[in-house]
């Protein structure tokens, strides 16, 4: 493809209506200046006043059949939309201003298919485990190599002729949100489509996090799909979150929660523990830096410790994983219901 891009915004909707007036304001600012063909907020069967609020702030407007969730919903855009290229913002993510002209100059590449970008670093929740979360999730999308595996749905864009020729978001395997954007990565990658991360590509996070939420989202609808679908079929790429380095913070993070719960059992194991600690400390270097410049002292401190439980309970669901696919002989089980 050359010569300018038109852009289809779509935005999957459901009980959005108390986030919409913020989310649609920059998307229909571009839309009013012309740097966006359309803005679309498919509504997936919301109980509130989603697709209302939608239409009277000027978005183009689709109701689903029935709830299919966030996947469903951009397949049944990706079908009407004008535009040469789509570009997906998460109902709870508030695109930058200048977002559109981010997304059309990746597309003046003809090799890239897809871009991403990466929240910024001014999240909506300000508990520190809220803001521990979404500034998680920047820091390794800003440190993120340009070219990447896999593709994030929540501020990011696809030609729409790839994204029809592969198929779209997987909706039979993935029926729940879960890891079906970057399984989507994947199939553009195996045709041959390059996929770029743009790291100014920035979006503001307005999910409150807490830990049960988290915890059950990081372990059942990311590590678990995300380590079957690696053992299973695409491997592990040393790509994000699943970096050589990162396998090695987690080995060291592993032991280092082993050692502590065995210290009031074993005294004499302190110098063990101490040795771990300094070493986790060393390895996780740029990530204490990055939360104390977001957050300062205290809060570098907390998210360190609980980014090692992180660190935990990621590598266990891996394990899992390995145990169930070469032991059980569960080979296929990537269906998330």
């Amino acid at each position: 493809m050359t010569g300018a891009v038109s852009i289809s915004v779509v935005v999957p909707a459901f009980r959005a209506a108390h986030l919409l007036p913020r989310v649609l304001a920059p998307l229909m600012a571009m839309h009013r200046r012309g740097e966006v063909d359309e803005v679309i907020v498919v509504d997936d069967v919301s109980p509130d006043d989603t697709a209302t609020i939608a239409s009277d702030l000027g978005a183009r407007v689709i109701v689903m059949d029935r709830n299919g969730g966030p996947g469903a919903a951009r397949n049944r855009a990706a079908e009407e939309a004008k535009g040469d290229v789509l570009w997906f913002v998460d109902s709870d993510v508030i695109a930058w201003e200048d977002g559109a002209e981010k997304v059309r100059a990746a597309f003046a590449d003809p090799e890239v298919a897809a871009v991403f970008g990466s929240y910024d670093s001014t999240p909506d929740g300000q508990h520190w485990f809220s803001r521990y979360k979404n500034l998680m999730h920047r820091f390794y999308h800003q440190r993120a190599e340009r070219d990447a595996h896999t593709f994030w749905a929540g501020c990011g864009a696809v030609r729409k002729d790839v994204f029809r020729q592969i198929g779209g978001f997987d909706i039979e395997t993935y029926r729940v949100p879960s890891i079906e954007d970057i399984e989507l990565g994947y199939r553009i990658r195996r045709t041959g489509g390059r996929i770029v991360v743009d790291p100014t590509l920035l979006g503001k996070h307005l999910k409150v996090w807490t830990p049960k939420n988290a915890i059950h989202t990081d372990i059942f609808r990311r590590a678990l799909p995300w380590s079957r679908l690696m053992i299973s079929r695409e491997g592990v790429h040393n790509d994000l979150n699943t970096s050589h380095g990162e396998k090695v913070k987690a080995l060291i993070a592993g032991m280092l929660i082993l050692s502590l719960l065995a210290l009031p059992f074993m005294p004499g194991l302190w110098p063990v523990t101490f040795s771990l600690l300094a070493l986790a400390l060393i390895a996780n270097a740029a990530f204490v830096r990055f939360m104390f410049s977001n957050g300062g002292l205290g809060f570098a401190i907390l998210t360190f410790f609980y980014h090692q439980v992180y660190y935990v309970y990621s590598a266990a669901a891996f394990a899992w994983c390995l145990f169930e696919y070469h032991v059980l002989g569960v080979k296929n089980r990537l269906h998330v219901p």
